[in-house]
């Protein structure tokens, strides 16, 4: 099981674990941390899920964006179109990809990595 923060286009947040996440399925379940009864997220609403190490996150952190990671693919920043910005690495990033994955530029980050969909975003820039 993986841990995951689901931000939804309209500010959602749901956060809990999921199985085998298949990223050209149309949606997924997620188990909510409170235990409750799985959720149907529709990729399709999605501006992207956030693969964690803590659920709780911490609040106080303030992601590195100048780290430099080696293997890790392509430097990027995305700007997301709610105005957030993260930075990251990436090897999948096309415009006409419906998503793609990057790992964050710090790597003391809560975040391992991110499954970005393309039409949430506002920006995609390559850094190096």
């Amino acid at each position: 099981m993986h841990n995951v923060v689901a931000h939804l286009t309209d500010g959602t947040l749901l956060k809990g674990t999921i199985g085998n996440f298949r990223p050209k399925t149309p949606r997924f379940q997620l188990q909510k941390r409170d235990g409750g009864d799985a959720v149907s997220v529709e990729v399709a609403d999605l501006k992207g899920l956030f693969f964690v190490h803590d659920l709780d996150g911490d609040s106080a952190n303030r992601s590195r964006s100048d780290a430099d990671r080696v293997g890790l693919g392509r430097k990027v920043e995305v700007r997301f179109k709610d105005g957030e910005t993260m930075s990251g690495y990436t090897n999948g990033y096309t415009p006409t990809r419906a998503a793609f994955w990057v790992t964050p530029a710090d790597p003391g980050s809560n975040t391992d990595r991110v499954y970005v969909v393309t039409s949430a975003t506002s920006e995609v820039a390559f850094l190096d």
